[in-house]
């Protein structure tokens, strides 16, 4: 209708804007399908070359000269700026850049340093004191800006806390003699130490304690929290604990709190992870004996209503092996013949 309306108006002579006003329609609408085959339904028509360019073999210079064995690691402000020293100007640094990006030369062009990928640490532990992990947080102190450190090392079959510390900083000496302390009372673990990439457990002093005791290093990935779980996990039930504080008043006050805390995780926290026994239990040997009773308890209560259960009821089972990165096993590649067998 609107296309009809338009033709009348302009066979009676009426012009372009005033017959697109009339019919209510848009005078681009009007002049694109005037012109059908204009550039906007077609190709770009290739565009001509301003005089001030540079001709094809004066560009080919350009990237020989960028390309030549005195440039070829250097980037290209280097080479322009060299080479106006040296009393030659090629072109503007710009126009370098463009020559370079038309040949696909517009990356970095020194060499750059490798590095191979971190090995991703993969630890088993089939009982207790095999492997530990070490981890350092922060506690906050009685005024803004004032932090104690936390020092914990953990057996990560039995979740039992082998040794802790709060000091006042950290401190590489305080962790060397912290470790050295904890391997004295319960014996070198005779898989490995498991640490982040914190300052003190990458410092000259832990590492020369722990080459010197023949203990096996481990160490996260950088920036790879996942790879030290159970520190990980062990400092959040301690921060999400009903009576941890906002803040400490003392480095005292600090000590008496966690003295409590890893006294009862130790010996009355009832861990997911082993069975709900506590770590001491598992720790010393008694998780056998513990899951023993709790059999007689569920047998006695299932021989007393057999009704409620739908099979003998057993107590949870402890783990066979804990693993910090368990393997993936990779999946066997299918025979493309099988199907024929």
């Amino acid at each position: 209708m609107l296309g009809e309306a338009f033709d009348e108006l302009r066979l009676a002579g009426v012009p372009v804007k005033r017959a697109c006003a009339l019919a209510g329609r848009s005078r681009a609408t009007h002049y694109r399908h005037a012109a059908p085959g204009g550039p906007r339904h077609g190709p770009w028509l290739p565009r001509t070359a301003p005089p001030a360019a540079l001709r094809d073999a004066e560009r080919a210079q350009v990237l020989g000269v960028l390309n030549s064995s005195a440039y070829a690691d250097l980037a290209i402000p280097q080479v322009w700026a060299r080479e106006l020293d040296a009393g030659r100007y090629w072109c503007s640094l710009s126009t370098m850049y463009r020559i370079a990006r038309s040949a696909g030369q517009s990356r970095e062009r020194r060499a750059q340093a490798s590095h191979p990928p971190r090995v991703r640490p993969e630890l088993a532990a089939t009982g207790p004191g095999e492997v530990w992990t070490w981890d350092i947080t922060a506690l906050k102190g009685p005024v803004k800006g004032t932090w104690y450190k936390l020092y914990v090392i953990l057996d990560i079959y039995s979740r039992y806390v082998t040794g802790w510390l709060v000091a006042a900083a950290e401190d590489a000496v305080v962790a060397k003699d912290f470790l050295a302390d904890a391997i004295a009372r319960n014996g070198i673990p005779p898989v490995a130490i498991h640490a982040d990439r914190g300052g003190a457990m990458v410092s000259k002093p832990v590492s020369e304690l722990l080459v010197d005791l023949g203990v096996a290093r481990s160490h996260s990935r950088p920036r790879t929290s996942n790879d030290n779980p159970y520190s990980e996990a062990q400092f959040k039930t301690l921060k999400y604990s009903y009576d941890f504080p906002d803040r400490f008043g003392s480095l005292a006050d600090a000590r008496s709190f966690c003295d409590g805390f890893f006294t009862a995780y130790n010996h009355d926290h009832r861990h997911s992870g082993i069975g709900f026994h506590t770590p001491a239990s598992v720790h010393f040997g008694t998780a056998d004996q513990v899951r023993t009773h709790r059999q007689a308890t569920l047998d006695a209560a299932h021989a007393a209503h057999p009704e409620r259960f739908a099979r003998r009821p057993r107590p949870p089972r402890l783990p066979d092996t804990v693993w910090i990165n368990k393997p993936v096993p990779s999946q066997p590649t299918e025979d493309p013949l099988s199907h024929l067998t």
